[in-house]
């Protein structure tokens, strides 16, 4: 709102001035040309006149409001009489308390104490009654919604933790991608460049599939190195640049990583009315068995995976051991190795992947995703991040209710 966020006291005169010299120019719409106390609507038998529509208008224009026009100020009172209507028939009855804490409250906005924002509403032709009945109004409605909805609409500990993971931003994209990552050694190094580049070349998604199928070293090999949908913000931020740069069915160049080499396939990408997250910090675990990719190693890999269900659960499967076994930390997107950062890209929380090998390949990393940490979100505290679902809500099922009040009302208008 326009005066609230912008008049201060020195303006108040000025601006309240300038606007009931406006109305007093205009005079009463022609619409409204009837005597001002008879009813102009009635909703469920109760008048509305036209001297309470004359008065919500100049009200509006002065706070610069949305809807400040007579079909604008029809609908306002509508709903307010049908809210109005709804709470006393509850019992529900504002304390002159509650009410002189919503004028204080309201008139704080412009910088104004509530005598004064009354003083300014008077110099533009508004009668303080006005505004007392529209703070009383939205008091009175807010603990009706609040009575009737507050049980249902707290949001639970997971729907928190979503929300905290969501940046809630206006655009974003995702994609399709299938991989090829080939280990090497330094015997195979010259190998499997050349293996890469001839993959590389390729444009169908069959024959990558079948190339997967054959070299990736991935969990994603049996099913021809496709990954699911991903939002690109998953993805290493030095990556993305290459995906963005791909049409369906087209292949990166190859990708050095530590001790392999990868390839990307995008098979399709789409834009998304909601944003994909941006993430500040990625929460992960790595232990380190030793072996590589042996039989051995890759069966304790196994076995260590259908024992755990959490990040803390590792802290048990490395007790005894030295303590290099086991690295948890939060790192920065930019400051994760790319390598893991790519298999976590595909991985939500507590899922892991053994793909990855240290050592020249003697060393199999037993990689975990903890939690990600959405760049927007992470000042957020739990509470605010509460606070702010449970009005969401509580906001969706006054605008429910005030819809099915208005279905269900007599509403003649003259």
């Amino acid at each position: 709102m326009q005066f609230l966020s912008s008049l201060t006291r020195k303006s108040a005169r000025q601006a309240a001035t300038a606007v009931m010299a406006a109305t007093l120019t205009l005079g009463m719409p022609g619409a409204w040309a009837q005597s001002l106390f008879s009813p102009a609507i009635t909703v469920n038998e109760n008048a509305i006149t036209y001297y309470e529509l004359e008065q919500r208008l100049a009200f509006l224009q002065l706070l610069g409001a949305p809807g400040a026009t007579e079909d604008g100020v029809r609908e306002v009172l509508i709903n307010e009489h049908l809210q109005e209507n709804a709470y006393r028939a509850a019992g529900i009855e504002p304390t002159e308390e509650e009410i002189e804490a919503g004028m204080t409250q309201f008139a704080s906005r412009a910088q104004l104490s509530s005598e004064e924002f009354i003083r300014a509403l008077q110099q533009g032709g508004v009668e303080p009654q006005t505004f007392r009945t529209f703070v009383e109004n939205g008091v009175g409605w807010g603990q009706l919604i609040r009575a009737r909805f507050l049980s249902q609409a707290r949001p639970t500990d997971d729907e928190i933790d979503r929300a905290l993971a969501d940046d809630g931003g206006a655009g974003g994209v995702r994609v399709l991608l299938s991989e090829v990552i080939i280990p090497i050694t330094p015997e195979t190094l010259d190998e499997v460049r050349a293996l890469a580049d001839r993959i590389s070349q390729l444009d169908t998604t069959a024959a990558f599939s079948a190339e997967a199928r054959r070299y990736s070293a991935t969990q994603t090999a049996p099913n021809g190195g496709r990954m699911n949908w991903m939002p690109i913000s998953n993805l290493p931020p030095q990556l993305r640049p290459q995906i963005l740069a791909l049409s369906p069915g087209e292949v990166t160049d190859p990708i050095n990583l530590p001790n392999a080499i990868a390839l990307f396939q995008l098979r399709d990408i789409e834009e998304l009315p909601t944003s994909a997250p941006s993430y500040s910090a990625i929460e992960y675990a790595a232990y380190y068995i030793p072996g590589g990719r042996s039989e051995a190693g890759l069966r304790e890999a196994a076995d260590i995976a259908a024992r755990v269900d959490t990040c803390d659960d590792l802290y048990g499967v490395a007790k005894g051991q030295p303590e290099e076994v086991l690295e948890r930390g939060s790192r920065a997107p930019s400051e994760i190795p790319q390598d893991v950062a790519l298999e976590l890209a595909k991985l939500d929380e507590n899922e892991v992947s053994y793909a990855l090998t240290r050592a020249d390949g003697q060393t199999l990393v037993f990689l975990m995703l903890c939690g990600r940490t959405a760049e927007l979100n992470e000042e957020a505290t739990r509470e605010q991040v509460a606070n702010a679902l449970l009005q969401q809500r509580l906001n969706a099922f006054a605008t429910s209710y005030l819809d099915q009040l208005r279905a269900d009302a007599l509403i003649i208008e003259r």
